[in-house]
């Protein structure tokens, strides 16, 4: 007898989601940043960040710091330093946080829904949140520059 599982799917179409931000490979980008639109990330990026929009984390992205997302998280690379205290690194998410099976969080990852895929790495807590609900104020996070 054979189990088989449907292989799932996560298609991404950049200028549908409004996404109009990048930070390239091999850039970093840290400080208070904001961004109107969604915010593609495959360099690093650290601080306080809040995305008015979509945020993806794409394969060799690396996002830390205090983090706030106004739509949805895609996390294809990774959220958090490695081995580093789940409270450096936060991130609020308003919408639906999807974490594929490239996916590392050693942040803490709080959003109104979470979808994970087979081979999510999660190693530090998260929590989802009730609609209605607000989101709560974290305590500020020390990063730490590589």
């Amino acid at each position: 007898m054979e189990l088989k599982t449907p292989q799932d799917t996560l298609t991404l179409d950049p200028v549908a989601m409004n996404v109009v931000n990048r930070v390239a490979a091999g850039s970093r980008l840290s400080g208070e940043l904001q961004f109107e639109g969604g915010l593609l990330v495959q360099g690093e990026i650290s601080g306080h960040i809040r995305v008015n929009g979509r945020l993806i984390v794409w394969t060799g992205g690396v996002v830390r710091g205090r983090v706030r997302v106004m739509g949805d998280f895609y996390l294809f690379g990774q959220l958090g330093a490695t081995g580093a205290d789940p409270r450096d690194t936060s991130l609020e998410c308003q919408g639906m946080a999807y974490v594929s099976k490239t996916g590392v969080s050693t942040g803490t990852l709080m959003a109104r829904r979470l979808q994970l895929y087979e081979g999510a790495d999660l190693q530090g807590p998260f929590k989802t949140l009730k609609p209605g609900n607000k989101l709560p104020v974290l305590q500020d996070v020390h990063v730490d520059q590589p």
